[in-house]
């Protein structure tokens, strides 16, 4: 894992590469969680986070998916929704001058309960909502939105 200032200029200078979990309970609603950190600090977003290097997408979903909920899958368990690319003009470390870029793979899982979910530092708050309530919601980011377009 990179120190803060390597990973300052990491995010200055090249995009990251990251796994974001599409969460659904068995009522079709999907796990938020509301952000406590740039980028998109203050919306609500679904959980992820970025594969380190010489980590295989497999043990990288697995972890960021305990780190994030607490809850332990193999990524057989999930469905790609495919590569998004996020920009923010933000960064995790509110230096000014330089956003954040992700190149993101989304997997989609659905649960066959809904579980206590383990809240990380990056969250305050989590949120279950439906496709519908995540497109029309304004504190939704655009970013998750895109998941259900």
């Amino acid at each position: 894992m990179l120190g803060a200032e390597d990973f300052a200029h990491l995010v200055r200078v090249a995009p990251l590469v990251a796994i974001d979990l599409v969460i659904c309970d068995p009522d079709d609603r999907f796990l938020l969680g509301l952000r406590s950190n740039e980028p998109a600090k203050g919306t609500w977003f679904v959980p992820g986070g970025c594969i380190r290097k010489n980590e295989r997408f497999a043990a990288a979903f697995v972890r960021i998916l305990a780190d994030e909920t607490g809850l332990k899958m193999p990524i057989a368990a999930a469905r790609p929704l495919g590569a998004f690319e996020h920009f923010y003009e933000t960064n995790r470390f509110s230096d000014p001058g330089y956003g954040t870029h992700y190149v993101v793979l989304a997997y989609a899982l659905h649960l066959d309960h809904r579980p206590e979910i383990r809240l990380d530092e990056q969250h305050s708050a989590i949120r279950w909502m439906s496709a519908a309530e995540i497109l029309a919601a304004a504190e939704v980011h655009e970013n998750t939105k895109a998941y259900f377009r």
